[in-house]
């Protein structure tokens, strides 16, 4: 795990978790792979953030994300993810997650709110009924438009093969 403290294993998470629902805190999870964390990702975990009083951050192994977003991704190794996650202000905790969905992470944290982004629907959160089966509510349609990690991926490779990309940086 990172030099962060911020950065956990799942089972110290899953047991401050525990700690802030038995004084009566409100637990918002939300995750993700997080790869070349960019300003939409600040909005959006910040608004994720405003919706209780601990935000705790499930992050993507790579191997989950080249699974999930193909073989050049991600760009960002898993640690160093995770890191940058638990440096911003809005997340109080980061863990990394191997497994294709969260739902095993969120078995253990038993959310009070668990959020998605507003490219989803509450029918398509995998994860939704392991969040609700243990009390907790789905909330969706937080949504930042015009940022993606594809789009300024894809971007970087277009001014790459122009050579506008200084290369060593």
């Amino acid at each position: 795990m990172s030099a962060h403290p911020g950065v956990l294993p799942r089972e110290e998470i899953a047991r401050i978790a525990r700690r802030e629902r038995d004084a009566g805190r409100v637990v918002v999870t939300t995750n993700g792979c997080f790869d070349v964390l960019h300003v939409g990702h600040a909005r959006y975990l910040q608004q994720a953030r405003a919706l209780g009083d601990m935000l705790i951050v499930g992050v993507n192994a790579d191997d989950s994300v080249r699974k999930l977003k193909g073989p050049e991704r991600p760009v960002i190794p898993e640690d160093e993810r995770a890191e940058m996650l638990a440096s911003l202000e809005a997340v109080d905790y980061v863990t990394i997650f191997g497994e294709d969905t969260p739902c095993d992470l969120l078995e253990l944290i038993r959310p009070s709110i668990h959020v998605k982004g507003g490219d989803y629907s509450l029918d398509r959160v995998i994860e939704r009924e392991v969040v609700e089966r243990n009390g907790g509510e789905v909330v969706v349609g937080i949504h930042i438009p015009a940022r993606s990690t594809t789009d300024i991926v894809q971007r970087i490779r277009e001014l790459d093969r122009r050579g506008e990309v200084a290369h060593g940086s």
